[in-house]
């Protein structure tokens, strides 16, 4: 039988020579793969702590939300705040109502009542009380109301506490009641309105004249009260 022979591959081939010697050509060293080895650690590194960092901010974040959160809370909880009501008993008759709706307990220093049309209180007495969060203190105001009024009148009268609590003193908003005196008789007392604002602190001075500077400093000025001196958060 004739023998045929294997066909012969071009020299260009894929397999030949040519082939061979280009990949000879472009060794590798081991060494070098080896010093690539912590230059991609180092990347690696670098990319898993960014998102680490990323994570821990937005954990910091949450975590100031939260402090923020309970703090205001606690303020809310145990800072002084009081509300005025003046009720009509009968029509000679009239009484003032203060109730602590903080937790903490306060001391009732002094009650004032005005005329909005008047910028100067009409009348201010001093108290020596304590009032327990959550309880309320009641005191008849008759002559003192009348006394700030004419024998016939009909408009808006306001009424202010100031208090110590936790060592400071503050005062409250004004608080409005629409009036209505026919002949010196009481015919009606309702209230207008409550004060948006919480209560302010204010300068707690010591020596002889602390209670007169309390006085002018709530009277005298009422406008000139800086309002950072508002107890905290605003309303």
């Amino acid at each position: 039988m004739p023998v045929t022979s294997a066909p012969s591959r071009a020299p260009g081939g894929l397999n030949g020579p040519m082939h061979i010697d280009s990949i000879r050509s472009f060794p590798i060293p081991l060494s070098t793969l080896i010093s690539y080895i912590p230059v991609m650690a180092t990347v690696v590194t670098c990319f898993f702590s960014v998102i680490l960092a990323r994570a821990t901010l937005r954990y910091v974040e949450a975590t100031d939300k939260g402090l923020a959160l309970a703090r205001e809370e606690f303020e809310r909880e145990w800072s002084p705040e009081l509300h005025i009501k003046l009720e009509r008993i009968s029509p000679s008759e009239a009484r003032i109502v203060v109730t602590n709706l903080g937790r903490t307990s306060v001391l009732l220093q002094m009650i004032q009542l005005r005329k909005l049309t008047h910028a100067v209180p009409s009348e201010r007495w001093f108290l020596n009380d304590p009032l327990v969060g959550g309880m309320t203190w009641t005191n008849n105001i008759s002559k003192r109301l009348l006394a700030c009024t004419d024998a016939d009148f009909e408009g808006q009268v306001a009424a202010a506490m100031t208090f110590y609590a936790s060592g400071r003193m503050f005062r409250t908003d004004w608080f409005r009641f629409h009036l209505q005196v026919r002949d010196g008789r009481l015919s009606s007392l309702d209230p207008s309105n409550i004060p948006a604002r919480r209560v302010r602190v204010l300068e707690n001075r010591k020596g002889p004249e602390r209670r007169h500077d309390v006085v002018h400093d709530v009277a005298a000025h009422p406008a000139t009260t800086p309002d950072n001196k508002f107890f905290v958060t605003g309303a």
